[in-house]
């Protein structure tokens, strides 16, 4: 069996990090995922040889990733979403009718395969998504694209709605705790052997949803409290940033402008379907549509929270059906895109 050699992964992800860091001097949106791949993405299509990190550190960076994403579902979160169920309901109908719709849509006109246009359809959880397209036979640079395009334009037009409503009032938060060294690497070890378990039976992402799955677990019993540690989720969003960046080595023009418009579309097409849901369960519910709204919007659960402090909205509310709705497509995108798996795959 030959070496492996690391000069060309060392390089992509040297590459990722200059991107990373000097996206987050710009303020860009998701800097250290967006960054990566943008830089990386570049650095290919000017003929820099890119490559992704060995599979088994991308396995490790997928359980970081999984653990980032579990650490958001708290008791608390879950006692908030249960007061509100109607709204969820609604919330859910539109995540289904917004994949269903945008997916045949891709599928028709962009010529996508299925599992490609499922994932690129997906109306939010961008790690999660890209994970699973990693871990399944998808066109990954076609779903970086659609799913960046629609993560850039909302994360980008919302701060300008906000900033053209007067700005937001600035408020002192505290740091996140971390998670305790002990507790944390317990955890890891865990969503490592569900990760392993998980890949046996040929689930997609197995590391990636193995390591959101214990984080999810031990966070709701209590018996893991904190965040992990910033800088150490930072390092895996630049090494997912450049495993994107590094898909797009030989890309022609062509299908970067094809993927474009995919992404135009998806993003138009789920704002109007959220607003129609949003304005159903208003009706239903005699609740503020503009709050509904912004909890229905497949943005960043960051920035709507923000939105809905500057006016005067209910931010649990927003904040709640984020999660859910992050929770709701960690159920039902694997289901489809397994559904939508022929034999052999």
């Amino acid at each position: 069996m030959p070496p492996v050699s690391w000069q060309a992964p060392a390089l992509t992800l040297a590459i990722g990090t200059l991107g990373a860091a000097l996206f987050a001097l710009l303020s860009f949106p998701v800097p250290y995922l967006t960054g990566p791949a943008t830089a990386v993405t570049i650095a290919g299509l000017a003929g820099i040889r890119t490559e992704a990190l060995p599979q088994s550190l991308r396995d490790v960076v997928f359980v970081i990733l999984g653990l980032a994403i579990g650490q958001g579902v708290t008791p608390e979160v879950l006692d908030a979403i249960r007061a509100w169920p109607i709204t969820l309901v609604c919330l859910f109908a539109s995540l289904i009718v917004m994949i269903l719709i945008t997916r045949v849509l891709l599928v028709r006109y962009w010529s996508m395969d299925p599992t490609t246009a499922f994932l690129a359809s997906s109306p939010g959880h961008l790690s999660y998504v890209l994970g699973l397209s990693e871990g399944v036979k998808a066109d990954l640079k076609s779903v970086a694209v659609v799913q960046s395009i629609r993560v850039l334009a909302l994360t980008l037009i919302v701060p300008a709605a906000i900033a053209l409503a007067g700005g937001i009032p600035e408020r002192e938060t505290a740091a996140p705790e971390e998670t305790k060294l002990v507790p944390f690497l317990a955890m890891t070890l865990l969503a490592v052997l569900a990760g392993y378990v998980l890949k046996r039976f040929r689930l997609p992402a197995a590391y990636l949803i193995g390591g959101m799955l214990v984080s999810v677990a031990l966070h709701v019993s209590g018996l893991v409290d904190g965040k992990v540690n910033q800088w150490l989720v930072a390092a895996a969003f630049i090494s997912l940033g450049a495993l994107i960046g590094s898909r797009f080595s030989g890309v022609s023009r062509r299908e970067l402008l094809h993927s474009l418009g995919a992404g135009v579309m998806v993003t138009v097409v789920s704002v109007v379907l959220a607003g129609g849901f949003a304005a159903l369960a208003a009706y239903l519910t005699g609740m503020d549509f503009l709050a509904v709204l912004i909890a229905f919007a497949p943005g960043g659960l960051e920035t709507m929270a923000a939105m809905s402090v500057l006016l005067d909205l209910d931010p649990t509310f927003v904040a709640s059906h984020h999660v859910a709705r992050l929770l709701m497509l960690t159920v039902i995108v694997p289901l489809l895109v397994l559904g939508g798996r022929k034999p052999g795959d």
